[in-house]
């Protein structure tokens, strides 16, 4: 039985970020206060150098868990985190993404007003290393083909889902250390419909030390395994394969970028 939501619960992972975090703990704490204690914030950090913990003791006593030691990369420290979280509803942010002011009052409304909805994802802000708005990235509903030829369009800091969900699928898996947020999302989606929001629900910054720009080819290595998981063929050793490829991921795309222009998406 699915039960109303009483609380949120955030996992940061950070690695010296003292850039950014201060920003991304201060809009989390915010919003603790907005909705009385029903935002659980946990931060999982990986033995930081460069100030991130002095960054951190300053929000000590607004924290419900911290830790500093070495892991194993971002998802080993993402589910440290989610092992320790209380909350019905979970998701995570990077320490240098945010979340705007309203969105876990929003996300907590939505999952008490949908009962029998399990996985949400709204839309974002795309900002520079300067909190600049750049664009805004508004995206379209879950859509199989599109997702698995077109490329994953859920933005992961405004996504949320239920903690039985989590658990039915066992978590995130530790070998997709910069994709494991396609990785989680294509194996929610496989038990549930995902549902998209037309809010606004965070902010996600580009800047050079962004570990998916770094390692865009480990990236896209990574998703391209899950795709082939999910029946997809990038490999064709035939001249007629090879076009196969090309005009299908090319008609995944085409129809993403006309859905999002009927619904609005670039306005």
């Amino acid at each position: 039985m699915i039960t109303k939501p009483r609380k949120v619960s955030i996992v940061i992972p950070s690695f010296n970020q003292a850039n950014y975090i201060n920003e991304t703990l201060a809009c989390l704490v915010h919003q603790q206060d907005i909705t009385k204690k029903q935002l659980e914030i946990i931060v999982i950090d990986g033995g930081s150098t460069d100030g991130t913990l002095a960054i951190i003791e300053r929000y000590a006593a607004q924290l419900d868990y911290v830790v500093s030691e070495p892991d194993r990369g971002q998802t080993h420290a993402l589910i440290k985190g989610f092992a320790q979280a209380t909350g019905d509803v979970l998701g995570w942010l990077c320490s240098d993404d945010l979340l705007e002011e309203t969105t876990i009052c929003e996300v907590l409304d939505y999952f008490e007003s949908h009962s029998t909805a399990q996985f949400v994802y709204g839309d974002v802000l795309w900002i520079d290393q300067h909190s600049h708005v750049l664009r805004h990235g508004k995206e379209i509903s879950f859509n199989w083909f599109i997702w698995i030829y077109g490329g994953n369009y859920i933005p992961q800091p405004a996504t949320f889902w239920r903690r039985e969900l989590y658990e039915q699928v066992g978590g995130l898996d530790e070998q997709y250390n910069l994709a494991m947020d396609a990785d989680l999302w294509s194996r929610f989606a496989q038990c549930t419909q995902p549902q998209h929001v037309r809010r606004t629900w965070a902010r996600v910054r580009l800047h050079p030390e962004r570990k998916t720009q770094r390692m865009y080819d480990r990236t896209k290595a990574e998703d391209r395994r899950i795709r082939e998981r999910l029946g997809a063929s990038f490999h064709d050793s035939s001249s007629y394969g090879r076009l196969y490829v090309r005009m299908r991921n090319f008609y995944a795309r085409g129809l993403r970028i006309v859905w999002k222009f009927i619904t609005g998406g670039y306005l």
